[in-house]
């Protein structure tokens, strides 16, 4: 019997090389999505240099494996699809879906008028009331959007930042009115200004008197409602106006870590408040850039918060986070497409570790969901828990050479943008000096360059095309009537309120705005009485002043 020679692994990895050298490559360029160059193949040199430091295991410091031992064994990730349009009752009736349908949260898509602090009968919102949301205005439409469903049962996620406070004061007074002890909410309310300024370009006042606000929720909540995530650091609508992935994550924790100095800088002890931080991520269509990316994420906010902010309770240590699919991905041209790359997104999102997700419907470039759409974007999700077995087995991916060596790559592309951002003073100087907003938009420009030029394929856009093309899906449309009824319930309200008690209200917001009053709570306060978003912001607005971003180009 002839015995074969057992050969190292670096020996290996020389005759692998000989033989690449030979071999014959597809017309392709072979980047991620953020256009990071990729080797052929990894091995253990590219993994961790100290696995026991760097990886551990799940549910054990700097959890790169996941903030829980068991991960999905004990509890699979929450099922919460945004959802929100037209009249806030026509939104009702969307949760009531959802939820029978098998959804474990709920998550409230706004109007565009409500996100920018302004109430439907505002001259500026003639023919945006309900188009991309749901019109919320007032308590009286936080408790139509919540009617039938038990605030003290489900999770509730609410998508809003500029005026974030005011609709949680809403909730907050919603749950009180049906004599709910606000201790007993759950749920998260997006409240990421600083993303705002750099992405999505949508506020109510500058950074300074925003960040206040922040830090107000922050304390208000620590006392009065414990269970709530009081802010859910975005890094999705950064990738969403173009950044790459290690952008992403840089831009990301970064302006969580900054959330933390305000708060410390407060007076608040940091592990008061920091169990209560959680993030939100975009899962794009690279499968394992987005892996790397997310449990790099969790591996830096461990270890920044332990050993820079010295937190001691280890629930400060941990990152979880939110996911939604790629929004950008989602093509017009063949948009039945979309649901097979909102499935790989998800997985991704999955064998990740995320703690809620949220899968796109195939027919979002194009209108809002319909039902239709919306239940197999939902499905999607059941069939990656309940049939495809990833969730029998934490961090299934841990030790692939390729998976940590991307992981490490990101730790240090993250690690290269907080030195960049301390250099230039912080988090608030490099917006006003438009530093976040120039590096997306090179990215953005990057990419779609590359799809354009056609070195990055999009499947139904740049290849596999069909001419033209005719719809063949269903589309939702807005009532025309949507307007009409979210103006009429606005001018009910203001002709059957107290008008004394909204004035004083309202009085009492100006007040609180030079002093160091807590704003949530003369929020609730105005909630009560019935005021509407509209007139509280116009205050903040008076107060504060407002913005202007700064030019790039």
């Amino acid at each position: 019997m002839t015995e074969t020679k057992q050969i190292s692994i670096p020996e290996g990895r020389d005759a692998w090389e000989a033989a690449l050298e030979g071999s014959k490559y597809r017309d392709s360029e072979f980047t991620t999505v953020s256009g990071e160059s990729l080797e052929a193949a990894y091995g253990p040199e590219d993994a961790p240099g100290d696995p026991a430091s760097d990886l551990g295991w799940p549910g054990q410091y700097p959890f790169t494996r996941g903030v829980h031992p068991s991960m999905y064994r004990g509890r699979l990730w929450t099922m919460r699809q945004f959802a929100g349009f037209g009249t806030a009752r026509e939104t009702n009736e969307r949760f009531k879906f959802l939820l029978d349908h098998g959804q474990t949260g709920l998550s409230v898509a706004f109007d565009f008028p409500t996100l920018m602090g302004r109430d439907g009968d505002d001259d500026m919102c003639i023919g945006e009331v309900g188009q991309v949301g749901v019109a919320i205005s007032s308590i009286a439409d936080m408790e139509a959007l919540f009617d039938g469903i038990p605030m003290d049962q489900v999770s509730t996620s609410m998508t809003i930042n500029g005026p974030a406070p005011i609709l949680l004061a809403f909730y907050i007074a919603c749950a009180e009115r049906r004599g709910l002890d606000p201790a007993v909410l759950r749920g998260t309310v997006q409240n990421d200004i600083l993303k705002e300024y750099q992405a999505q370009h949508a506020w109510l006042v500058p950074p300074e008197p925003a960040l206040r606000m922040i830090i107000d929720v922050m304390e208000y909540c620590s006392e009065h409602v414990p269970k709530w995530n009081t802010i859910s650091i975005s890094g999705y609508h950064i990738r969403e106006a173009g950044s790459s992935a290690a952008q992403e994550l840089a831009f990301t924790l970064a302006n969580g870590l900054e959330y933390v100095r305000r708060g410390i800088e407060r007076g608040m002890d940091v592990d008061s408040f920091a169990p209560r931080l959680s993030f939100f991520f975009d899962s794009h269509l690279d499968f394992f850039e987005e892996i790397a990316k997310f449990r790099a994420a969790r591996r830096i906010w461990a270890r920044k918060m332990r050993e820079e902010f010295g937190a001691k309770d280890p629930r400060s240590w941990m990152l979880r986070f939110h996911t939604q699919t790629a929004g950008v991905s989602l093509t017009a041209q063949q948009p039945e497409n979309n649901i097979v790359r909102t499935a790989y997104e998800a997985l991704a999102a999955v064998l990740g570790g995320t703690q809620s997700l949220h899968t796109n419907s195939m027919d979002e470039t194009l209108s809002l969901p319909t039902e239709k759409a919306v239940k197999i974007a939902l499905r999607t999700q059941q069939i990656i828990a309940e049939e495809t077995e990833v969730a029998h087995v934490a961090d299934p991916l841990g030790g692939s050479y390729f998976v940590e060596a991307m992981t490490d790559k990101m730790e240090r592309e993250a690690q290269a943008y907080f030195d960049e951002i301390e250099r230039r003073g912080g988090v608030v100087p490099c917006i006003d000096s438009g530093y976040f907003q120039k590096e997306i938009h090179e990215s953005a420009l990057s990419y779609q360059r590359a799809v354009e030029s056609g070195r990055k394929k999009v499947v139904g856009v740049n290849c596999y095309t069909e001419g033209e093309e005719s719809l063949e899906i269903e589309l939702h449309r807005i009532r025309p009537e949507v307007e009409v009824e979210a103006l009429k319930g606005l001018a009910d309200l203001r002709s059957n309120r107290d008008a004394t008690n909204a004035s004083a209200a309202l009085d009492g917001i100006r007040a609180a705005c030079h002093s160091d009053a807590n704003l949530l709570k003369a929020f609730v306060t105005a909630a009560h009485a019935d005021c509407t978003l509209g007139e509280i912001s116009q205050i903040l607005r008076e107060e504060f002043g407002d913005y202007i971003e700064p030019k790039i180009l």
